[in-house]
């Protein structure tokens, strides 16, 4: 028999007895040997992602050696290598993004990248498509129609930049939270109330969230969030910006206080710099500080002729850094074609024997910037193609062009 009971988890009115038995269960317990909560998403994962046991991977050793190159930071490399091991078993690697506008290169290249070079280790990617996240931060006016409309457009980014489909699993939140709203909110609560509320303002601070009593409350619920997604969608690997680790160590640590056993282990990769000014971190809302997915091949050459590309400065050079997180790890050497009067051209097997040369003078900028504009267009064609042949594609990044527009008009 259904009856209506008070619940603030439903809009103040629930209906007992009206869903199944799975979703009353609202004691969090932990799933043996994992981070995973019962009765979350990670059982359906796995039958997504067990298939992939019978494929060929690298080994151990070949498989950190690759995460050393791929991110600033693994937090226990020991855990990771543990998980690496562990026979018939598929390791998740989460990864959360909020659909607000336009995509720069590095959530399309680089996460492109990573998730197939994860696959090589056997790793899968769960890709959680942040957009109450996104709302919560009033993106493109907490409009929850352009937030889809902008989540769908991303994913064709990905496919367009040689994302393996296969090796990543696509979950909205907003659809996966409401498949069992009790358990996930109540882990947003404990989590809440496990922490001070200094704790909490650090972490919404290294997400970018203005410092002071200004900032909306909201600002202090995000942590706590993203901390439950971990949890509910039962990710081994938190695989984020350098920006996100403080987040993600409030997951381990709640993992400690609640004896859990296992932690998320920590991959965190570099923030890519502007190449408009000295030191600084690349941001949507200043265009000529980052290449965006979209850039014509004109706008991409003119964007890093006036980039800060000091004479034989390495540190603080967001062209010396373009070649090392992008253009080495996806071509292995590159070529910087020069006049004959310059010494001619010259090929560099890594990214060490560029930096010397640099440092010492003998490569110029104006020798590398173009063989940098060369590189990024080379990656970034296929996307331009990939859109100007899918009708469907197209469509979409034209509506999102269009949002993008409306907010520049408002902010403006």
């Amino acid at each position: 028999m259904t009856r209506i009971v008070a619940s603030p988890l439903h809009g103040g009115l629930d209906f007992e007895g009206a869903r199944d038995s799975n979703k009353t269960k609202t004691k969090f317990e932990f799933i043996t040997g994992s981070c995973a909560i019962k009765n979350g998403l990670r059982e359906g994962i796995n039958q997504w992602s067990r298939p992939s046991l019978s494929e060929p991977r690298v080994g151990i050793a070949e498989a950190l050696e690759k995460c050393n190159k791929l991110f600033v930071e693994c937090v226990k490399p020991e855990e990771l290598e543990a998980l690496l091991s562990r026979p018939g078993y598929v390791p998740i690697s989460y990864d959360g993004f909020e659909p607000s506008g336009r995509m720069h290169i590095a959530q399309g290249l680089c996460k492109a990248y990573k998730v197939n070079q994860l696959k090589k280790m056997g790793i899968r990617s769960v890709m959680w498509i942040a957009d109450w996240f996104a709302v919560l931060n009033d993106k493109l006016g907490g409009d929850m129609e352009n937030i889809k409309l902008v989540g769908q457009y991303f994913q064709h980014v990905w496919k367009a930049s040689g994302m393996e489909m296969d090796a990543v699993k696509f979950l909205w939140a907003s659809e996966e939270i409401n498949k069992n709203p009790d358990l996930y909110w109540r882990l947003v609560m404990d989590i809440s109330r496990s922490f001070n509320i200094t704790r909490l303002k650090r972490c919404s601070e290294a997400l970018g969230r203005a410092d002071g009593d200004n900032r909306p409350g909201a600002s202090l619920l995000y942590p706590a969030m993203q901390c439950a997604d971990i949890f509910y969608i039962g990710a081994d690997i938190c695989q984020l910006g350098l920006d996100q680790r403080k987040i993600n160590m409030l997951a381990r640590e709640y993992c400690e206080m609640k004896n859990v056993g296992v932690s998320p282990i920590i991959l965190s990769h570099h923030m890519m710099p502007s190449l408009a000014q000295q030191g600084g971190k690349m941001s949507k809302s200043i265009p000529n500080s980052a290449i965006f997915m979209e850039d014509s091949e004109a706008e991409v050459n003119s964007k890093i002729k006036g980039a800060w590309c000091p004479e034989k400065e390495i540190g603080d050079n967001p062209c010396i850094a373009y070649f090392d997180l992008i253009v080495f790890p996806m071509f292995g050497s590159v070529t910087i074609p020069r006049k004959p009067k310059n010494g001619g051209d010259v090929t560099y097997q890594n990214q060490k024997e560029l930096e010397q040369d640099y440092a010492s003078g003998n490569l110029h900028p104006a020798d590398l910037k173009p063989a940098l504009a060369s590189y990024i267009n080379r990656l970034l064609q296929p996307v331009r193609d990939y859109f100007h042949n899918n009708p469907e594609a197209n469509e979409l990044a034209r509506r999102v062009a269009e949002l993008q527009n409306i907010k520049s008009s408002l902010s403006g």
